[in-house]
């Protein structure tokens, strides 16, 4: 699994590497860097990859869109360490972009990633039809925008300190967390052109694997290393965020987890033994520290 996991790490960063050296020069680049590499584990693009592969797509073709997605999340994490957000001033174990360069340009170089993100999905390189090309960048600006990313944290920012029902807590991380895993379960489906009912089949997988991610994620804070993770646990508590750990408990949390991964796995079955790069993962994602 790290061995899979560090090879598209690798094979996504010599891309981003590429593509950005490509960019006319300018002083935001360093501190969108600064942010993007060495780029955290990978763990979308390889969700990215493991759906491409039971549906036969090209791995460059992957690894390109992968890059765009990890540029997307560069940019949700940029902004999520701001004084006005989380205000977390360690991101994988090194200052965060905004201790580093300052407020103002970790602002402009998110928002540099984010617009990053849809130049590479318009991009030649990418050898992949118009049409595809645009309902790509259509999805994607769905799952990062206000019913997707920036609206989950929105949420986050306002359940602080209130008492929110389970199915709130669940549409605040699929939002948040979920909806780019499941651009990256259904770009796949959209390069084979598949029909409305079976993209939505995957991007429902993306969204539970989102699920999955951010619980673990949770667990993680709750009683995880800070060390180990690169940055600072035993935050969530004391901010009063609303979590399925917080609501259930921690051990009632896991078993949640073990129910998502069970859905995901029965709804793959169809696949047989092509599905088991995605378990791999599955599991990986529940029992990872950091």
């Amino acid at each position: 699994m790290k061995n899979k996991l560090d090879k598209i790490a690798k094979d996504t960063n010599f891309f981003l590497n590429k593509f950005i050296k490509k960019q006319n020069n300018s002083k935001l680049i360093p501190a969108m860097k600064y942010g993007l590499f060495p780029g955290g584990k990978k763990i979308r693009s390889k969700i990215l990859v493991d759906i491409g592969s039971l549906l036969s797509i090209d791995y460059k073709t992957l690894i390109s869109i992968g890059a765009a997605v990890e540029c997307i999340h560069a940019y949700s994490l940029i902004h999520d360490d701001l004084p006005c957000m989380d205000n977390d001033k360690i991101r994988r174990g090194k200052p965060s972009t905004h201790i580093k360069f300052g407020e103002s340009t970790a602002v402009l170089a998110g928002n540099s990633l984010l617009t990053m993100a849809f130049e590479i999905l318009a991009s030649p390189t990418l050898k992949i039809s118009e049409k595809i090309k645009i309902n790509l960048i259509k999805k994607l600006s769905e799952c990062s925008g206000h019913l997707g990313i920036a609206g989950g944290q929105y949420l986050d920012l306002s359940y602080e300190k209130k008492k929110i029902s389970k199915n709130k807590i669940i549409e605040m991380e699929i939002k948040k967390t979920g909806k780019l895993f499941s651009f990256c379960c259904a770009a796949p489906a959209i390069i084979k052109k598949k029909n409305a009912k079976e993209i939505k089949f995957f991007e429902n997988i993306g969204s539970d694997i989102g699920l999955l991610f951010q619980i673990a994620d949770d667990l993680i804070d709750f009683k995880g290393s800070s060390k180990i993770a690169g940055k600072k646990t035993g935050k969530d508590q004391k901010k009063g965020k609303a979590t399925l750990i917080s609501l259930l408990g921690y051990m009632n949390a896991i078993q949640y987890c073990d129910r998502i991964i069970l859905k995901i796995n029965k709804n793959l079955k169809k696949y047989g033994t092509s599905s088991k790069y995605i378990r791999e993962t599955l599991n990986y994602i529940l029992h990872r520290e950091k």
